[in-house]
């Protein structure tokens, strides 16, 4: 991945992206520099806290990388799978019903959600909700679409 541009955020930039973040994760940055960074030939444009990849933009909305997720633990939008999905949706695979254990139930259909596994906790996928939270577990069907992932070019994006 290139980089297109990259520039610090604004106050007004930062309280927003901060709001955003806490609001619907429940996580809260409070860093030193927020600089945004433009990537060419990519949909997805990344903000850098304190000089990590840690929150990134999916269609003009910010959410937590995986990394992010992993270093700033949300406590709402997140889907918990089992130990069998873990490794299909490491690899980007979309999540499926039957695999799923747990999901918040304020999660709704086209919210953004971090995907988790179920021994540790470790955030593998960040995906779009296909469903609201109260309907993704069950016994078949795609409930949550895989937008990045553990091993993507994203989750690799090196400074």
């Amino acid at each position: 991945m290139q980089v297109k541009s990259r520039h610090h955020l604004r106050s007004d930039e930062i309280r927003e992206l901060e709001d955003v973040l806490a609001s619907q994760l429940g996580v809260e940055l409070d860093a030193d520099t927020y600089e945004f960074v433009e990537l060419k030939d990519s949909p997805f444009d990344l903000v850098l806290v304190d000089g990590d990849p840690l929150v990134f933009y999916v269609d003009d909305e910010p959410f937590l990388t995986v990394r992010g997720a992993n270093e700033r633990p949300p406590t709402r939008g997140v889907v918990t799978v089992d130990s069998g999905a873990v490794s299909f949706v490491s690899n980007g695979a979309d999540v499926m019903r039957p695999g799923i254990v747990e999901a918040d139930e304020g999660i709704e259909a086209g919210d953004l959600v971090a995907v988790a596994e179920e021994a540790h906790g470790k955030v593998l996928a960040v995906g779009r909700a296909l469903e609201d939270g109260a309907d993704l577990v069950g016994d078949s069907g795609k409930v949550v679409e895989s937008v990045h992932y553990v091993g993507d070019e994203l989750y690799g994006f090196d400074v």
